[in-house]
This record gives structure tokens, C-alpha cells and sequence, in this order.
């Protein structure tokens, strides 16, 4: 398998969403992003979590200026009854120096249920952040417990009512009715480790879903496509994920990393990425 990733060293990508700051890294996490770039990762974006996540992730950026891009925003899971507190933290940051984006933002019925008004109330003034600061947004949107995350995003976006809102549903994995009305939005589909999956489901939506619509992203150290799948992720990984939206698509992984490159550039109206 590691011959299979250095064939795939021509095309370079973007990794639109990796927690590479993760204590799951530790020591190591200087080597897994030179690993990245040898696998060709030409730039890796990295959503914060919490206050408690902004020193490490900062310190990567400064030690990898040109290729690590960090985000400001307040991860859902990390919402509780302190969360105006947390806020003020993502607005200060936000105020002071710049930012590629918002996020990791939304909603999550997955892990708990007790704080869901406060997620609501936490995605909306972050909406609001994100309108005030012109950013895209990334989107953390996971359901559960009979409840539909990506519905009750969608329809705060909505009622947002910012027609120049733009961003990354991260880890996408809804439906084809889902992706049409991100889409819609004016939002692109991050596509991950998931998409390897046997029974992911996206092997029933991507064929119908054009490729100026897709970004890549790993979610390190998350979800790891296969054959890692229940390992730790790197954003190593990517050209893997990319194989896979290339066979789905019948296409080339040149023209994935070309198109997926191309649609993050455009999210950012960023200059073409260096491919150093």
C-alpha cells in the first residue's frame, strides 16, 4: 500500500478538513504532516474545537505557514452551559488576526442530547461571525437518536438568510435529496474516509453528483479510509479517498485532484496553490 500512495505523488490536493493537531498525534505529529505533504497534500485546513485546541493548532501553522490554513469556531460536541463563554474566545480570535474560515461548526444528536438548543443557539451566532468576517463556514452536521442534523442546519442557514454564505458540509454522507439541497445552498460536500466504506451509501450518491461540487477531506485522525479503516488517519490518506470519488466518477485521480483543488481554491478566492 505504501507503494500505491508514493504512484500517486503527481497530483497534488487539498485537505479541506484534519484535526492534525490531535493528542492522538503527539510527538508524531510533525512526521504524519511530512508524510501529508510527501502524499501529496499541498495544503491540509484544520477546524478548531475549543479554546482548549487553538495553541496546538496555531503552532502547526506557524511552524508549516504555506501549507497548514487554521479555522476559529466552537465544535458542537464541545457546546454546554458555558458555551457563551467559548464564543467570546471564537469572536475574539476572529477580531484579531485572520482566519481561513468558521468552523467546525453545527449540530450533533450523535454523543448528546442535553445541550441541543444551545448548539442551535451557538451555529447561529456563528453564522452571524462568519457574515460579519465574509468566511466560509465548515459544517459539523451529524445525526442520531432520531433526529436529522442536517436538516435543522439547513433550515438555520435558511432562515440566516446570507445569500453570499458560502462552505463545506464536512464528512458528507446524506442522501441524494441531501446533496441537492446543500448544493443549493451554495455549499460544497466534503468527502472523506467514508466514502471507502462497503456500506458508506455514497457509492449511490456521488455518481450523480458533479465533481465541481466535491472537495477532500481525511478528518484526521478520524475515520480512516480503508485498508486503515479503524486506525489512526493521516492526511497522508488522501490520495486513497481521491482513488475512490475517481472510480465512482469514472474519471481520472488527476482530474479529482485537479477539480477538488480547483473547487477549495474558489471557496477562498485564493491564488493557485503551490504544488512545492
Amino acid at each position: 500500500m505504501t507503494s500505491n500512495l508514493k504512484l500517486q505523488t503527481a497530483n497534488f490536493f487539498i485537505d479541506t478538513h484534519a484535526h492534525s493537531y490531535d493528542e492522538q498525534f503527539g510527538p508524531d505529529s510533525e512526521a504524519a504532516l511530512q508524510r501529508a505533504f510527501a502524499a501529496g497534500a499541498a495544503q491540509i485546513w484544520l477546524p478548531n474545537c475549543n479554546a482548549e485546541t487553538i495553541p496546538g493548532m496555531l503552532a502547526l501553522e506557524e511552524k508549516f505557514p504555506e501549507r497548514i490554513f487554521p479555522m476559529m469556531g466552537l465544535h458542537p460536541t464541545y457546546v454546554d452551559a458555558d458555551f457563551e463563554q467559548e464564543l467570546a474566545v471564537v469572536e475574539d480570535w476572529l477580531s484579531k488576526r485572520p482566519f481561513l474560515a468558521v468552523g467546525e461548526i453545527g449540530l450533533d444528536y450523535y454523543w448528546d442530547l442535553s445541550f441541543v438548543e444551545e448548539q442551535k443557539s451557538a451555529f447561529r451566532r456563528q453564522l452571524q461571525l462568519a457574515s460579519q468576517h465574509r468566511l466560509p463556514i465548515s459544517i459539523h452536521s451529524r445525526s442520531g437518536n432520531g433526529l436529522n442534523a442536517f436538516a435543522d442546519v439547513a433550515d438555520l442557514i435558511e432562515r440566516h438568510g446570507d445569500p453570499d454564505l458560502r462552505g463545506i458540509f464536512h464528512c458528507f454522507v446524506g442522501t441524494s435529496a441531501e446533496a441537492e439541497r446543500a448544493i443549493g445552498l451554495n455549499f460544497l460536500l466534503g468527502i472523506g474516509g467514508v466514502v471507502t466504506f462497503k456500506n458508506g451509501g455514497l457509492d449511490r450518491v456521488l455518481p450523480h453528483v458533479g465533481l465541481q461540487h466535491l472537495v477532500l477531506e481525511t478528518d484526521a485522525p478520524y475515520l480512516a479510509p480503508v485498508p486503515f479503516r479503524g486506525k489512526r488517519n493521516e492526511s497522508a490518506y488522501l490520495p486513497l479517498i481521491a482513488q475512490r470519488v475517481a472510480d465512482l466518477k469514472q474519471v481520472s485521480l488527476g482530474e479529482v485532484a485537479r477539480q477538488t483543488t480547483e473547487n477549495a481554491r474558489r471557496l477562498l478566492s485564493q491564488p493557485t496553490v503551490s504544488t512545492v
